[in-house]
C-alpha cells in the first residue's frame, strides 16, 4: 500500500508538469470519450430502395434512400402519436411484413446475453395511433406472422398470440410454462448462451400455424449466486439480508433440458408434438418454416457430442419427421454452422467446413445439393443472402488474408466478384431487400469505422454516411504510437500472427516491458485488421499503456479461427494446452528482440483469455513476470455442457483432458497474479476463482484478488470499468517498476 501511495504522488507531480492535452486518460477511455459513431437500427425496407433507422435520441424512425442516403420520410415520431397512449422513446422496432404497422420496443431489461423483456407497442403507420401489444406484463421475443395480421410472443415461459384483425385480442397458447421447469418458445440459459439465439418459435408461410421448441429443465441442476444491496444500481430489497438468484445451469456432464418441438394450429387450437427421433440428451438449436410451403418445417438437431448435425423435414400437422441431410464431423460441428444457417424460397444454405475451410452449400427442400457456392483455401465469414431470381449469393470472406474480410457476390456459375473496394481491413454489410445496394462498414487497425452506401452490382461507393471525423480529430491531437502486424514461427514450426502497439517515442535501443493480451478461445480471432482490435477500440487501452512505457502485443495461437479447420480444431479434447504453449512461445520470441526486456513480460485476458492467462503462467516455463485473469474459467468441470462438451466431450469420457487446468497447475504458477471476478457472473461462476484461490493457498502461492459486487461476466456499471482497468494498469506498472 505504501508503494502504491508513493507511486501515485510521483505520477501526479510528473503529469502536472506536462501538457496532458495529447495524452490518453483512463477516465476518458472508460467514459466513452473515444467511442465510434455508427448508423443504428437499420432495417432494409420492402421497396428495395430504402431503409429505416432509429434517429439519434430514440424518438423517431426515419426512412432513408439507399441510392442517395437522404432522409425521405418519418415512419414514426413519439411526438406525433394521435391517441392518448404515449411513450418517451424506443429501444428497437420491427416492421410488419407489409410495413403498415411497426412493433416498437421500450423499457428494455436484459435477462442474459441475448434475451430481454420489454414493453412493446403496435403502431399504425397510416393513422399514427399506438396500442400496447399486451397489458398482462412485459413481453419477450415478439414475432410478426408473415401476413402481418398476428404477433406471437413469450411471457413467463408461455407462448401468447395477438390478432390485429380482432382488435388486438390476446390468447394464450401454452399453459405449462414455469420458471426453472418448463420454457416454451425461448431457449434456456445454456442453449441461449452457446447457440446464440433467443427466439425458439416461428410462423408458417400462410399464418395458419406456429411451431416452437419446448425446454423441460426440471431435472437440470440448480445454480445460485448471491445478490447484495450494492450501488449503481442499488438493490434496496437486500439492504438487510442478502438474496440470491437461482437458475438452471448444467455443468459439463450434467443433465440438460429435454427438448421437443410442437406445433399449434391457430384455427383449431390443436397442439401437436413432432415425432422427432433424437436422443433424450440431444439439442434442437434452430427451427425454420419454409418460406413458401406452410406444411414444411425444418428442424436442426445435434447429438450431445455435437459431431452430427441432422436436418429434419417435418410436417407440422402429421408430425412426421425425416432426415434430409446429415453433416458428420470428425471432431465437432462449429457453432457458425448453426448461426449462419438460412432458408431460401425453395431450400436452404449451409455453412460447412467439410472441405477443411468454411464454405457455402446450396440445397433444395429434399436435402439434395444443388451446388457448392464457394470453394478455396479461405473461410466464408458471413452469409448475407441468396437471390433466387438471379442465383447470386452475397457473403463475406477472408480470401485476401486471415486478418481481413471483404464483401463478395458469387453468380450461379460460381464466379466470385469482390464488392468492397477498400484495399485492406474488415468489411461488414447490410443489403437492401432487392440486393441492389448495401451499406458497408469498413475499418482497419488505424482507421475508425467508415459507413458507406454502395452499389451491389459494381461495389462502387455511392455516399459516405459516417466517417467518424470528430473522433479522428480527437485522435489526431493525441501522441499515439505505431500499430503494426507481425508474424513469427515457433520452435514447433508453427507460424503465428500478431500485432503490437509501440510507444509514440519508441526507441529500438531501449528495452521495453511487454503486456500481452489474448483471448485464444476456439474459433476466435483477436489479430484482425480492424478498429475493434485490442481493447476499447483502436487499441486505445494498449495505446494508454504504450504512453506509460509499455509495448503491447496480441498473438493468435493455435485453436483460433480464420485459418481453416485443422488449425482451429487441433485443441480438441485438450483445451488450454496448445493455446498456453503458443503464448509462452510468443513471449520467448519477443524476449529475443533487442527492444524487449524479457524479464518484464506480462500477460492478461478476459473469460477464455483469463483461463489461458492462468494456463500460460503455469505452463512450466516461467517467462511471465505478471498476469491478470478476468472472469476466468479455472476448471472446465465447472462450465456449461454445450460449450465445454463441444470441445472436450464429458468429464467421464475425457477425464485426463479435464484434469489439465489452472487448478491442477496451481503449484506451477510463476509471476505476480491478479484475479478479477464479478460475484454475480451467471456465465463463469465465481466458484471458479474460489476453488482456484484455495488451490493457490495450499500450494503456498501469492496472488491478489478483486471481486465486484453484483457484477456479471462483463463487470460494468457506474464507476466499475474505470476502477477495474486502473487496477490492471497498476498491476502492470508494479511489475515494470514504474
Amino acid at each position: 500500500m505504501k508503494r502504491y501511495s508513493i507511486l501515485l504522488v510521483f505520477y501526479s507531480m510528473f503529469f502536472c508538469s506536462m501538457d496532458a492535452s495529447d495524452r490518453l486518460t483512463l477516465a476518458d477511455l472508460t467514459g466513452g470519450v473515444y467511442s465510434t459513431q455508427g448508423i443504428n437500427g437499420v432495417t432494409p425496407l420492402l421497396d428495395g430502395e430504402s431503409y429505416g433507422r432509429i434517429a439519434p435520441g430514440g424518438k423517431q424512425i426515419v426512412r432513408h434512400s439507399f441510392r442517395t442516403g437522404q432522409q425521405t420520410d418519418v415512419l414514426f415520431d413519439v411526438d406525433n402519436i394521435r391517441n392518448r397512449v404515449k411513450i418517451d422513446h424506443i429501444d428497437g422496432y420491427q416492421m410488419s411484413p407489409d410495413e403498415t404497422h411497426i412493433l416498437l420496443r421500450t423499457k428494455t431489461r436484459n435477462i442474459y446475453r441475448h434475451s430481454r423483456t420489454a414493453e412493446y407497442y403496435i403502431y399504425n403507420v397510416k393513422n399514427c395511433t399506438l396500442a400496447p401489444l399486451s397489458e398482462g406484463g412485459p413481453q419477450e421475443q415478439p414475432l410478426w406472422s408473415r401476413d402481418g395480421t398476428m404477433i406471437a410472443f413469450v411471457r413467463e415461459g408461455n407462448l401468447f398470440l395477438v390478432k390485429l384483425l380482432f382488435n388486438n385480442s390476446e390468447s394464450q397458447i401454452t399453459n405449462d410454462g414455469e420458471f426453472n421447469k418448463i420454457i416454451n418458445g425461448k431457449p434456456d440459459w445454456v442453449n441461449e448462451e452457446e447457440f446464440a439465439f433467443s427466439r425458439a418459435f416461428d410462423f408458417n408461410a400462410d399464418g395458419t400455424m406456429i411451431a416452437w421448441i419446448r425446454y423441460d429443465e426440471t431435472e437440470v441442476p440448480l445454480f445460485s449466486f448471491p445478490w447484495y444491496k450494492g450501488m449503481n444500481p442499488e438493490k434496496k430489497e437486500y439492504a438487510e439480508y442478502p438474496g440470491s438468484y437461482d437458475y438452471k445451469y448444467p455443468i459439463a456432464g450434467a443433465q440438460n433440458s429435454i427438448v421437443s418441438v410442437h406445433s399449434f394450429d391457430i384455427k383449431s387450437r390443436a397442439i401437436r408434438k413432432m415425432q422427432l427421433p433424437i436422443p433424450a440428451d440431444g439439442y434442437v438449436p434452430r427451427i425454420f418454416f419454409n418460406e413458401q410451403d406452410p406444411e414444411k418445417l425444418l428442424i436442426l438437431t445435434l447429438n450431445r457430442h455435437q459431431d452430427q448435425l441432422d436436418i429434419y423435414l417435418a410436417n407440422p400437422r402429421s408430425t412426421e419427421c425425416r432426415v434430409i441431410l446429415r453433416e458428420q464431423a470428425e471432431r465437432y460441428v462449429p457453432e457458425e454452422t448453426i448461426t449462419a444457417f438460412s432458408t431460401t424460397s425453395d431450400g436452404f444454405v449451409l455453412l460447412s467446413n467439410r472441405s477443411g475451410y468454411r464454405h457455402l452449400y446450396l440445397y433444395d427442400m429434399t436435402g439434395t445439393l444443388r451446388r457448392q457456392i464457394t470453394s478455396g483455401d479461405f473461410e466464408v465469414c458471413d452469409f448475407y443472402g441468396y437471390d433466387s431470381k438471379t442465383g447470386i449469393t452475397y457473403y463475406s470472406s477472408n480470401q485476401e488474408s486471415p486478418l481481413r474480410k471483404s464483401i463478395y457476390k458469387s453468380d450461379s456459375k460460381g464466379k466470385a466478384t469482390r464488392l468492397s473496394t477498400s484495399a485492406t481491413g474488415i468489411n461488414n454489410a447490410i443489403f437492401s431487400s432487392n440486393y441492389h445496394y448495401f451499406m458497408n462498414t469498413w475499418s482497419d487497425l488505424n482507421t475508425p469505422p467508415v459507413v458507406s452506401l454502395c452499389d451491389a452490382s459494381s461495389g462502387k461507393t455511392i455516399k459516405v454516411l459516417e466517417d467518424n471525423a470528430t473522433l479522428r480529430q480527437k485522435l489526431a491531437a493525441l501522441k499515439l504510437g505505431e500499430r503494426k502486424f507481425f508474424s513469427f514461427t515457433t520452435a514447433d514450426g508453427v507460424q503465428l500472427n500478431g500485432f503490437m502497439v509501440l510507444p509514440a517515442d519508441f526507441n529500438p535501443a531501449v528495452k521495453y516491458p511487454i503486456v500481452m493480451h489474448q483471448y485464444s478461445g476456439p474459433g476466435s480471432q483477436q489479430v484482425l485488421d480492424h478498429w475493434n482490435a485490442g481493447n476499447m477500440g483502436g487499441c486505445l487501452y494498449e495505446q494508454y499503456l504504450a504512453q506509460e512505457g509499455f509495448i503491447c502485443v496480441c498473438v493468435d495461437g493455435r485453436g483460433t479461427g480464420g485459418r481453416g479447420r485443422e488449425f482451429e480444431q487441433c485443441t480438441y479434447l485438450n483445451l488450454g494446452q496448445l493455446e498456453s504453449h503458443d503464448q509462452v512461445e510468443a513471449a520467448i520470441w519477443l524476449g529475443q528482440q533487442p527492444y524487449v526486456d524479457k524479464e518484464r513480460i506480462a500477460i492478461w485476458g478476459w473469460s477464455y483469455g483469463g483461463f489461458n492467462t492462468l494456463m500460460s503462467m503455469s505452463e512450466g516455463r516461467p517467462v511471465f513476470a505478471a498476469g491478470v485473469a478476468v472472469a476466468a474459467p479455472c476448471s472446465w468441470r465447472y462450465y456449461d455442457t454445450v460449450y465445454t462438451e463441444r470441445y472436450m466431450r464429458t468429464p467421464r469420457e475425457n477425464g485426463n483432458g479435464y484434469d489439465v487446468c489452472p487448478i491442477s497447475r496451481a503449484d506451477k504458477l510463476s509471476g505476480k497474479l491478479l484475479l478479477i471476478h464479478g460475484l454475480a457472473d451467471d456465465n463463469v461462476h465465481f466458484r471458479n476463482v474460489a476453488e482456484y484461490t484455495e488451490a493457490l493457498v495450499q500450494a503456498d502461492k501469492d496472488f491478489r484478488e478483486l471481486t465486484y459486487t453484483n457484477r456479471n461476466h462483463s463487470i460494468y456499471g457506474g464507476n466499475t470499468r474505470h476502477h477495474l482497468f486502473r487496477q490492471i494498469t497498476q498491476h502492470f506498472k508494479e511489475m515494470a517498476g514504474k
